[in-house]
């Protein structure tokens, strides 16, 4: 009977310490921060924030300053004489100033990110994802030609139940058929809708592209890192909004190579 429930402990212990450390990238519960990036993107948008945050630290603790210094110092019962404001062409010329130098210091790299974000290297791969409700549909539309039928490599994506669910696996997040990419590829994703508005979103790759009806959007990628990374639809698409995940296996060169050759052959 010991020696029962210390096997139990054990593998119990394994399961947990696999889910806790594999290549998964999720939220996690009462996260505050970014996921980890997986593209010089999210590395540019996490830095980016970081840039902005020290200038609303010290605007943000200036202000409070002077306005706890304001409510002090007219208190009424504290000064009884009321005092006339006077105008100061030194600090209105200061305060404008200094304003002005901020918005510049934070505009230099936020278009810089902004035009990076917008750049279309020739990419190595096309991924087309098409939103339904509820359900994404994906195509790897560079090998239409490789097959007899002309549809190439095509599939839906669909969320797994609750109660259909494998140990380790995401509630809300796991789907049935993952997207398979490799990483240090220049990819391309068109985006584009076949019912109403969706949103494909992915937070660890910078990338959130709407998926518009009658139009087709275009972003681009480039994986620094194998792993699963997760993300859902963001934008307001009916009753089952919260289930339509997107889950994306990072995966070597050669990976992706095997991985072509079983769907073209299959």
């Amino acid at each position: 009977m010991q020696n029962l429930i210390i096997k139990n402990i054990l593998i119990l212990t394994l399961v947990v310490f696999s889910t806790s450390f594999a290549l998964n990238d999720a939220p996690e519960p009462w996260q505050f921060g970014f996921q980890d990036p997986a593209t010089p993107i999210m590395e540019g948008i996490i830095n980016f924030h970081n840039h902005i945050m020290f200038f609303l630290t010290v605007i943000g603790i200036a202000v409070m300053w002077l306005l706890g210094r304001c409510i002090a110092l007219y208190d009424e019962e504290v000064n009884l004489e009321v005092d006339n404001f006077t105008h100061s062409t030194t600090l209105e010329i200061v305060w404008t100033i200094v304003p002005a130098l901020i918005l510049m210091v934070i505009a230099v790299p936020s278009f810089a990110l902004l035009y990076s974000m917008d750049e279309m290297i020739d990419p190595a791969i096309t991924l087309k994802v098409v939103g339904h409700q509820w359900y994404w549909s994906y195509e790897y539309s560079d090998y239409n030609h490789t097959t007899e039928d002309g549809e190439g490599i095509n599939f839906d994506s669909y969320m797994i139940a609750e109660e259909d669910l494998t140990t380790g696996g995401f509630r809300l997040l796991e789907v049935d058929h993952r997207v398979v990419l490799p990483v240090e590829t220049h990819i391309r994703v068109l985006v584009t809708a076949a019912d109403v508005l969706h949103s494909w979103a992915v937070p660890s790759f910078g990338v959130k592209v709407d998926a518009c009806p009658g139009r087709l959007n275009q972003t681009s990628m480039f994986i620094k890192r194998e792993g699963t990374f997760y993300g859902q639809c963001s934008e307001i698409c009916g009753v089952n909004h919260g289930f339509m995940p997107i889950a994306i296996d990072a995966v070597s060169l050669e990976d992706y190579a095997t991985y072509l050759e079983s769907k073209l052959e299959g």
